[in-house]
């Protein structure tokens, strides 16, 4: 079936904060002969192009995106058994990504149960290096395959050249743009995760008085957890976390920590320090605030979420993350960056 282009597309749609302009064109992608197709369409017309899975971590601005958006829908879900205690997984990045934990964990497997709840597909957790109550992708990525743009071929990208970082990998950074991910290789593990767990997740295992670590157990306590702080996107539009905990050289840590000795803080194997983003903006008076000038919101369970409850356009959204950053600055001379990707002009 040859490939189907749309034109005119809201971009509403295609961003769980629901905000946008149009894109020029849309294509959905669920092979990866559809990946070769819509990348030589698109070049044949010089335009520009990106994929995109579910619009998780996605801000478009409301001139909307002039070239080619393509909507990873690429399937796939294989195991494959090493030995009793060495497993591996290979997934179509357009599979949705906590269904590929839900099927993991019922196969028994350990590696990605505390990613559980995370929106998105599969193929966005390794450009964000996705991370959650002391998992990420850095630890059980064996691969990535993905269509090299530059060299108009499909590649396998060990995990060893993804280039991870808090937060951060060559596919947001370094080559942001030349790869198009269609699948990822996980190895994950038989055994369980033991303590200690982070606070929120500790606490919940405490208060259940849960001794049992297995990967379902530990799934059903995260989303527990992450259900009673987190807006569920589909009903409430949300971004997510929007900003990531800042990581700052030590004589900002200590300018900090001597003024507010209370920070949760958390020391980095290069030297310096991540400081709690959520605290801060809770400190700074912003959490459960609703704002009448923008339409915008914090979530009241959790800081980092920024909600659109009557914001109209991108630019009010903009707006109001300044207000945050701007009071957050001037209380503790960090800056804080946001973690949804602004695609663009406003």
């Amino acid at each position: 079936m040859a490939l189907k282009i749309i034109e005119n597309v809201s971009l509403t749609k295609y961003s769980t904060m629901r905000l946008g302009g149009f894109a020029r064109f849309v294509a959905n992608i669920k092979s990866r002969q559809d990946v070769v197709d819509a990348a030589a369409w698109a070049e044949t017309r010089q335009l520009p192009l990106m994929m995109i899975g579910v619009g998780s971590n996605i801000v478009w601005g409301d001139k909307g995106y002039s070239g080619l958006i393509m909507i990873n829908q690429i399937k796939g879900f294989k195991v494959f058994k090493e030995d009793d205690g060495n497993i591996y997984l290979t997934v179509g990045a357009g599979e949705v990504w906590d269904e590929v934990v839900k099927k993991a964990v019922k196969k028994g497997l350990s590696g990605i149960e505390a990613l559980s709840l995370i929106p998105g597909t599969a193929g966005a957790t390794p450009v964000q290096n996705v991370g959650a109550y002391g998992q990420d992708m850095s630890q059980i990525l064996v691969s990535v395959e993905a269509y090299d743009r530059k060299h108009n071929t499909f590649v396998i990208i060990p995990k060893v050249d993804c280039q991870f970082s808090y937060r951060d990998s060559r596919f947001k950074s370094a080559d942001k743009g030349r790869f198009l991910i269609t699948g990822l290789t996980l190895h994950l593990k038989a055994t369980h995760m033991k303590p200690p767990f982070y606070d929120s997740l500790q606490t919940y295992l405490d208060i259940h008085q849960i001794k049992q670590y297995d990967p379902a157990t530990i799934r059903k306590a995260v989303i527990a957890v992450r259900s009673s702080r987190l807006p569920d996107p589909k009903k409430i539009a949300n971004n997510g976390s929007f900003f990531a905990n800042p990581i700052v050289d030590i004589p900002v840590f200590r300018s900090v920590i001597s003024r507010y000795p209370g920070i949760p803080h958390w020391p980095q194997a290069d030297g310096r320090v991540k400081l709690s983003a959520a605290w801060m903006v809770e400190l700074a008076g912003f959490k459960g605030f609703d704002d009448p000038e923008t339409g915008m919101s914090v979530w009241p369970n959790q800081p980092l979420v920024l909600v659109n409850k009557k914001a109209k356009t991108t630019r009010q959204l903009i707006e109001f993350k300044q207000k945050i950053i701007v009071k957050v600055r001037y209380m503790f001379g960090v800056t804080l960056e946001q973690e949804p990707e602004l695609i663009g002009d406003l």
